[in-house]
């Protein structure tokens, strides 16, 4: 069972690092909220990838590919709320929310973003359900070692993008003069709103090849 938690932290670890949308949504949410708010988005993604991960174990792929169909429309309102996302930072004097409210606000629509974000992700999809089978026999595994990939999932995602979080954050920290801070929060939200568009533009492929 090691070999294969390796054999899968590996390949989960090098798909992660590949840029994709998580990666900019991830820098993205750092550099126009800070390394809090990034943190969330992430552990949204990780809750995205454990679902897929459980999908691929309980051998309902199929069925998860029949009902493509929804993971469309999550796609769709993942990448809208992206791009109000984006809005809000181009519009923001500051990026920072002060107030403990809407910093909790803010956690938990980050947190659900990166949810829906990956439930959308086609590059998710893809390594979980077709990937995925290719590297472990699924049909071997039981609850126990579910639980250990689950355990492996979020390890390896933390360990793979907070380095992108913690360097965008950095660059944030780096700019505190209004103007400068102005001008790295468009510069997120230009990465956030292209991280929209491009998921918005995949849901629109998605759904002319059904049609």
């Amino acid at each position: 069972m090691f070999a294969s938690l390796l054999a899968y932290a590996l390949a989960l670890g090098l798909a992660a690092a590949i840029p994709g949308p998580g990666v900019a949504a991830v820098v993205g949410q750092s550099m126009g909220n800070g390394l809090r708010s990034a943190m969330f988005l992430l552990g949204g993604l990780c809750l995205g990838d454990v679902f897929y991960l459980t999908v691929a174990v309980a051998g309902l792929s199929a069925i998860a590919l029949a009902f493509s169909g929804i993971f469309t429309v999550v796609k769709v309102l993942g990448g809208l709320y992206l791009l109000y996302l984006a809005y809000r930072l181009w519009q923001s004097q500051s990026g920072l929310i002060e107030s403990a409210t809407a910093r909790r606000q803010s956690d938990l629509a980050a947190f659900t973003s990166g949810f829906s974000l990956t439930l959308g992700n086609p590059k998710t999809i893809i390594f979980y359900l077709a990937l995925l089978p290719t590297v472990l026999d699924l049909n071997r595994v039981g609850l126990g070692q579910w639980a250990l990939m689950a355990v492996v999932t979020v390890v390896v995602l933390f360990i793979t993008l907070t380095p992108y979080a913690v360097l965008a954050a950095s660059a944030r920290s780096l700019l505190k003069r209004p103007k400068a801070l102005r001008r790295l929060n468009r510069s997120a939200a230009g990465i956030i709103g292209g991280t929209g568009l491009l998921i918005l533009g995949q849901a629109a492929m998605s759904l002319a090849r059904g049609a």
